[in-house]
């Protein structure tokens, strides 16, 4: 028997209590859903009316007052010990963060090819026997820092059949692959990107990515429903409305954390780093293919050190740019179905 939230336990206490539960347990959610459940991209999404509930707000409020602790802490000696202390602790981590992640993508790379039938990602299926000997060269490539592009021109390639083949609005779920090329390209010419480093390029394509993929988890819940059935233990006692919504919302705050100051987004790095290696535990072999790219670029930001001043606007802005961050995500997600789905014709459906 599912255990359910006592009824004396007040609405907004309960949201609170589902936060810091979620925290610990969200893991289970950040398994792709698309990997594991039937889903239908050109369904009708859940109304905005119904993703802007009062459970929702609360959540978001207590997010940002997370968010603003967390800036204010950045400010103060006890800040500046936890980043001198994450310096220390990933020093080899920071030295080593270009060879972790042609690595792993060797790993990523190799693994699709030994699985065949696989664009990129589990659930972007193919046919083709030529795709998993591209992605076998694409890991070749990634020996040698001279031919890093030519592995990022793979990627893209394959990031562009993959959008041809499953529309733009599929594949918006994985911009981070467009950043990990750029990042590699970068990388093997020793330059930035208009003043960004390959690390900060790869760092604001994963934001983008978890920030999309949060706003489904409120467009989509139902399609998490079958997963959440078979293991009912994941939602620990809350509603599967409350516990999507509180997953998308801390997915969506920890995603914005990454493009915020320093402390700020290497803790962030730090609890969605764990956060996915929990769900690998949890979902097995796929999960931990599918997700490993992501993870080790998390790694590299938690051990990068740059630092920048950390004033009192930094803190004060925080609601301002959350909310414009999810409000533009909100508006960007929904109108761009309604024109792909709903007004033109032709494209490829899941």
């Amino acid at each position: 028997m599912r255990l359910l939230a006592p009824s004396w336990l007040p609405s907004r206490l309960a949201v609170c209590l589902s936060v810091a539960l979620m925290l610990l347990g969200v893991g289970s959610a950040s398994a792709h859903v698309k990997w594991f459940c039937a889903y239908d991209v050109a369904g009708q999404p859940r109304g905005l009316e119904q993703v802007l509930c009062a459970e929702f707000e609360w959540l978001v409020g207590l997010s940002l007052v997370c968010l603003m602790a967390g800036c204010l802490m950045e400010g103060t000696p006890l800040g500046t010990y936890l980043l001198n202390a994450l310096d220390r602790v990933t020093a080899r981590l920071r030295a080593d963060t270009t060879l972790l992640v042609r690595a792993t993508l060797g790993f990523f790379f190799v693994s699709l090819w030994n699985l065949g039938g696989i664009i990129l990602t589990p659930e972007l299926k193919t046919d083709l026997s030529w795709i998993p000997w591209l992605q076998l060269g694409i890991a070749t490539m990634l020996i040698w820092k001279q031919t890093l592009p030519l592995a990022a021109l793979g990627i893209v390639f394959l990031f562009g059949f993959a959008t041809w083949n499953y529309g733009a609005f599929h594949l918006a779920d994985y911009p981070v692959f467009l950043g990990i090329a750029a990042y590699l390209t970068l990388v093997s010419f020793d330059r930035t990107l208009f003043g960004l480093r390959p690390l900060d390029v790869v760092r604001l394509s994963a934001a983008v990515t978890l920030m999309w993929a949060s706003v489904e988890k409120w467009a989509y819940p139902h399609w998490t429903d079958p997963l959440l059935a078979a293991k009912p233990e994941m939602t620990m006692g809350f509603s599967n409305e409350l516990f999507m919504n509180a997953a998308g919302v801390i997915e969506f705050t920890l995603a914005f954390a990454l493009i915020w100051t320093p402390l700020v987004r290497r803790m962030s790095a730090i609890i969605l780093t764990a956060v996915f290696v929990s769900a690998v535990f949890e979902f097995g072999k796929v999960d931990a293919i599918g997700h490993s790219g992501i993870i080790v670029v998390l790694l590299g930001i938690a051990a990068d050190d740059a630092r920048v001043a950390v004033r009192a606007r930094s803190t004060m802005l925080v609601p301002a740019y959350y909310g414009a961050a999810l409000a533009t995500f909100l508006v960007i997600y929904y109108t761009s179905h309604a024109v792909l789905y709903a007004t033109i014709s032709g494209m490829p459906l899941i």
